[in-house]
């Protein structure tokens, strides 16, 4: 019978696959429109209301695009939407945001260092967060304020800072960083939602019923589209964050992420201007690297503090305790770190280790009680840890781990 771990182990797995995979699709799709519609060329003997047009060979075959800013006289029977690659990218990356954070939010979402919060308060915060960024987000763009686009986009960039910077406020840096990304990833998708896909459907409409479509709605529908094309990147960098600990587990996480952001807006200023017709703007490669050595430095930047409770088992939640109180607890905690905690250390002693890999200590107690599920999964289920250049794990200390994470899971 399928234990839980590895069913959510694998569940993880194959959300995460998911969730690459129609990312892949939506930003590629994203991409390429925006390349196409920057590369458009005006042409004798274009079709009445075309905007431009582009010539493309692939596959070995070519292709002949037109674009109209509103809509063609006669629409054609078959009119391909894209919008399920954003749909599904956001779907399956809010179900692994729940699976990973808020099922494990004690271990991964919740500091108490920075907020004591119960589970169900941390999740209501990471929910109400992203709709209310949304909210504040879609008002700006329909105020006044929003028909500078250039203005509305460096307030969008103030905000995100702050968001950045709230985030790191309440949760762990690992989860605060995530979410930045969430809160983004949920701005972008939200605008094919709510703003591109019905003013697209608006226009369709009236063409069908022989009315003549209001060009605003292209208008407003492309200056989401651009906000998406500058917002992509950085939400990449951000979703991998998790996996670097110097990303997201300084004291200046907020700092780093305004870098990120900054970072995406020159490559895109890159490629957009070249796209564009507008030659290779080089400057902008040196001005990203710039940022990211700024990124870099930033990272090295004060020393954050270890959690109070970080070697207290009496502050352990009580799914933690769990662990901490079996009978081979003992055991297993010399175990762990005899064969983990010259790497899994806040000042590792491995050679050429500078920090903890995964940014998860094995030094104290109370740490292997909280990374239960973790160590099971690495060291006693699986053989992936601890590298097998490095440390031999035997057998019987493989069975140890896992006799005393099953007994201690079941006894609830």
């Amino acid at each position: 019978m399928f234990e839980l771990a590895v069913l959510g182990s694998w569940a993880e797995f194959a959300i995460r696959w998911l969730h690459v995979i129609t990312a892949i699709a939506w930003i590629g799709s994203s991409f390429y429109f925006i390349a196409l519609d920057l590369g458009l060329r005006r042409a004798p003997g274009m079709p009445a209301g075309a905007h431009g047009e582009e010539w493309q060979v692939h596959g070995g075959g070519f292709y002949h695009i037109q674009k109209y800013l509103v809509a063609p006289e006669r629409l054609p029977d078959h009119l391909t939407w894209f919008k399920w690659e954003s749909y599904a990218t956001w779907l399956s990356g809010f179900a692994l945001m729940a699976v990973i954070y808020y099922a494990g939010a004690e271990f991964y979402l919740i500091d108490p260092a920075r907020a004591d919060l119960a589970v169900w308060q941390a999740v209501l915060v990471s929910v109400a967060s992203l709709g209310l960024g949304w909210l504040i987000y879609d008002r700006l763009c329909k105020s006044a304020f929003g028909a500078d686009n250039n203005r509305l986009m460096v307030l969008l960039f103030v905000l995100l800072v702050a968001a950045a910077w709230g985030y790191a406020q309440v949760f762990t840096g690992r989860a605060a960083m995530l979410h930045l990304g969430a809160l983004t990833a949920t701005i972008m998708s939200a605008n094919v939602f709510f703003i591109i896909i019905p003013n697209q459907k608006i226009v369709v409409a009236d063409l069908r019923a022989g009315r003549t479509p209001d060009a605003k709605y292209g208008v407003i529908a492309k200056q989401r589209s651009t906000h998406n094309n500058y917002l992509t990147l950085p939400v990449i960098f951000l979703m991998l964050s998790n996996h670097y600990p110097l990303s997201f587990g300084t004291d200046h996480i907020w700092a780093i992420a305004a870098l990120v952001f900054l970072m995406g807006v020159t490559i895109r200023h890159f490629f957009n201007t070249m796209h564009a017709g507008g030659g290779y703007r080089w400057w902008t490669w040196a001005a990203t690297v710039l940022l990211f050595l700024g990124a870099v430095w930033v990272s090295t930047l004060g020393q954050p503090a270890a959690a109070e409770d970080d070697d207290d088992l009496a502050a352990l939640t009580p799914a933690a305790a769990r662990f901490a109180q079996d009978p081979a607890f003992e055991d297993v905690y010399w175990t762990v770190v005899g064969h983990c905690s010259m790497c899994h250390a806040r000042e590792p002693g491995w050679p050429g280790l500078h920090w903890a890999p995964g940014g998860v200590a094995l030094e104290t107690e109370a740490q292997v009680a909280r990374a239960a599920r973790t160590i099971y999964l690495q060291s006693g289920r699986s053989h992936a840890m601890p590298p097998p250049a490095t440390v031999v794990m035997h057998a019987q200390d493989r069975a140890l781990i896992s006799d005393w994470y099953r007994r201690a899971a079941a006894a609830r």
